[in-house]
Order: C-alpha cells, then structure tokens, then sequence
C-alpha cells in the first residue's frame, strides 16, 4: 500500500507540474483528468487517502499503469460519476 500511495503521489506532482503550465493550482490540490474527453478536475490531495478515491485510483492504475496519456493523473470512469463521488467526499 505504501509503494502505491508513494506512486499515486508522484503521479499527483506530475501532474501538478503539468497543470501550472496552464493555471496555477494550491499546493493541497491536485487536477486529475477524467471521462472519454478527458475533463480536468482540481481535487484536494486529501481525497488520495479516502477508500472511494482509492477505488478510482485502482481503476487507473490496472488500466493506465503508471503511464497516463495526458502526462497527469486520468481517472477511467464517467465524468457523472467522479462528480457524485467527489461530493460525497466533500462532506467528509
């Protein structure tokens, strides 16, 4: 679990990097893309710790590996979906 949140993290800087190249984003967020066309969302880091999250993490993970074609962090699901897992996440 260590060795996976270690590279989840890594993937959260990478894509930090990539987003302040268009628009700078705090320090405690980070902007995942999502859905077929590739949405971003700017979500806080703190969500990387949430069993929901993780769930979306290990979808990315056993269909991107650790290579996303965006060079951020992309999230294999519904854009309505992420959405209604994330507001859930914001009352927590």
């Amino acid at each position: 679990m260590g060795f996976r949140l270690q590279s989840i993290l890594r993937e959260s800087v990478i894509a930090r990097q990539a987003a302040s190249k268009s628009t700078e984003i705090s320090k405690a967020y980070v902007a995942v893309y999502v859905g077929e066309k590739q949405k971003r969302f700017v979500v806080p880091i703190s969500y990387l710790n949430q069993p929901l999250f993780q769930d979306l993490l290990n979808q990315a993970e056993e269909e991107f590996g650790y290579d996303h074609p965006t060079g951020g962090l992309t999230i294999p699901c519904a854009e309505d979906v992420f959405q209604r897992i994330t507001s859930s996440l914001n009352g927590l």
